[in-house]
């Protein structure tokens, strides 16, 4: 997740694809290296919505309280 969100932020501020120079290519081209980077990302990504719907519960509960 630290990986694509630092990837998302340099590509937004900087125009620079850390994946893609990291991995060998130009801006926004993939290769097998870089395509299983943006998968990893994408499931970590996937696998934290269980922590971020309880930290939104947590949050509602203690409004509510």
């Amino acid at each position: 997740m630290i990986v694509g969100a630092a990837n998302w932020l340099l590509v937004v501020i900087a125009r620079f694809d850390l994946v893609a120079a990291i991995t060998g290519d130009t801006f926004g081209e993939t290769n097998i290296v870089s395509s299983i980077v943006y998968i990893l990302v994408g499931l970590s990504g996937v696998a934290l919505l269980p922590t971020l719907a309880s930290w939104l519960t947590n949050d509602a509960e203690a409004v509510t309280a």
